[in-house]
C-alpha cells in the first residue's frame, strides 16, 4: 500500500521562534542584525535558523524594518551584452561593492517597453538610459531611491554619474592633430546612446577648433558591433582620399578596424594611425598595442553603489548630485606622425 506523500511545509519565522523559545520579534531583530538582542538569545536563534535552513523573506524583512537591502541594476538589453567589456565592468564593480556593503544585487536586463517589477527593492541603479526613460520616471514617481550611470540627466531631479565622453574624444583628435594628421575619420558607436553622441560631438568640436573642415565621408555611423566596424573600415580604406588616422568609438571595434587594415596591406601605425575608446585589456594583445581612452568604469560603478546607499539611508534629505568623471588618453603603439605627402 503506497503512503501518501506529506505536503512540504514552508518554514516560517514562527517555527524559528517556537523552536528557539523566543518571541517572533526577537527572531526578527536577529535577522535584521539589531544590537538590542542578548548574545545568548542571538546564538540560539542563529542555531535554529541554520538547523531549519530558514531563509527570511525579503518582503517580510522590509515590512519589519521599513527598509530593504536589495538594490536593482537595470541594464537595457542588447545583443552580445555578456561579451561587452562595458557591461561586465559595471556588473563587476557594482557587485563587488554591493557585497562589501551587505547589499543584495538584483540584475534586470530590460526591454525598454516593459514595466519594471521593483517590488521589495530598496534602490535602483540605471546603467544608462536608452529608450527606457519611462522606467526611470516611474521609479522616481514611486519615490524609490535611484541613480543613473553613464548618462548625464539634466532635466530630472535624479543623481547621475557620467563619463566625460566629449572631452575624451576631443583629447584624441587634438593628439592626432599634434602628430600632423588632418585627414582624421571617426567610426561612431550607436548614436541612440548618449556616450556615442558625445564622442562624435567631441570629434567635431576638436576639428572645428583646429580649423579642419568636417567631412561627411569621414564620419561613419555604426551600432557598436564588430560587423559594422568592419564595413565602416572597408568603406574608409577604399576612399580615393583615404584618412591617415581613424578614431573609433570602442576598442572592440578598433581591433576589427586593425584587422581590416592588415587585410588590405596597410601597416598600423606606419600607414594608418588608430585610436579606440574604453581601455579594454584586449587592446594590448593585438598585432599592435592600441592607443585608447581610459574611462573609469569600475569607479563609476562603485561610486553609484556608495551614492545609492546614502540616498537609501537619508531619503528625501539626500542632496541631488550630478557628476562627470574624467577620462585619460593612454598612448601606446598604434599612432605615429603622419607621413609627408
Amino acid at each position: 500500500m503506497r503512503r501518501r506523500k506529506e505536503p512540504s511545509k514552508t518554514i516560517s519565522i514562527t517555527d524559528v521562534a517556537r523552536l528557539a523559545k523566543v518571541s517572533i520579534s526577537t527572531v526578527s531583530r536577529v535577522i535584521n542584525k539589531s544590537p538590542s538582542v542578548k548574545e545568548k538569545s542571538r546564538k540560539r536563534v542563529q542555531e535554529v535558523i541554520e538547523q531549519l535552513n530558514f531563509h527570511p523573506s525579503v518582503f517580510a524583512q522590509r515590512l519589519a524594518t521599513g527598509k530593504s537591502n536589495v538594490i536593482a541594476l537595470v541594464i537595457p538589453r542588447y545583443e552580445g551584452i555578456f561579451y561587452s567589456f562595458y557591461a561586465l565592468e559595471l556588473i563587476r564593480g557594482i557587485g563587488t561593492l554591493a557585497s562589501a556593503l551587505k547589499l543584495d544585487l538584483l540584475l534586470h536586463l530590460t526591454d525598454p517597453r516593459s514595466n519594471l517589477n521593483l517590488r521589495g527593492v530598496g534602490g535602483v541603479i540605471f546603467a544608462d538610459v536608452i529608450s527606457n526613460r519611462k522606467q526611470l520616471e516611474d521609479a522616481l514617481k514611486m519615490e524609490l531611491p535611484a541613480i543613473v550611470i553613464n548618462n548625464y540627466v539634466e532635466d530630472l531631479a535624479v543623481n547621475c554619474i557620467a563619463i566625460d565622453n566629449r572631452g575624451g574624444a576631443e583629447n584624441v583628435v587634438n593628439y592626432l592633430i599634434g602628430l600632423g594628421h588632418k585627414k582624421i575619420a571617426h567610426i561612431t558607436g550607436d548614436l541612440i546612446t548618449q556616450a556615442a553622441e558625445l564622442r562624435l560631438e567631441g570629434y567635431k568640436r576638436a576639428l572645428t577648433k583646429n580649423k579642419i573642415p568636417l567631412r561627411e565621408d569621414y564620419m561613419v555611423k555604426t551600432d557598436y558591433s564588430r560587423g559594422q566596424a568592419r564595413q565602416a573600415a572597408q568603406a574608409l580604406i577604399k576612399l580615393p582620399d583615404r584618412p591617415t588616422a581613424i578614431f573609433v568609438a570602442s576598442d572592440s571595434m578598433a581591433l576589427e578596424v586593425m584587422s581590416v587594415a592588415n587585410e588590405h596591406g596597410l601597416k598600423i601605425p606606419a600607414d594608418l594611425s588608430l585610436v579606440g575608446f574604453d581601455d579594454n585589456p584586449s587592446g594590448l594583445y593585438g598585432p599592435v598595442a592600441l592607443t585608447t581612452v581610459r574611462q573609469p568604469l569600475v569607479k563609476m560603478a562603485q561610486d553609484s553603489v556608495k551614492e545609492l546607499s546614502v540616498i537609501m539611508n537619508l531619503g528625501k534629505k539626500a542632496p541631488v548630485k550630478k557628476v562627470f568623471l574624467p577620462t585619460e588618453l593612454v598612448i601606446r603603439e598604434s599612432c605615429q606622425h603622419v607621413k609627408p605627402a
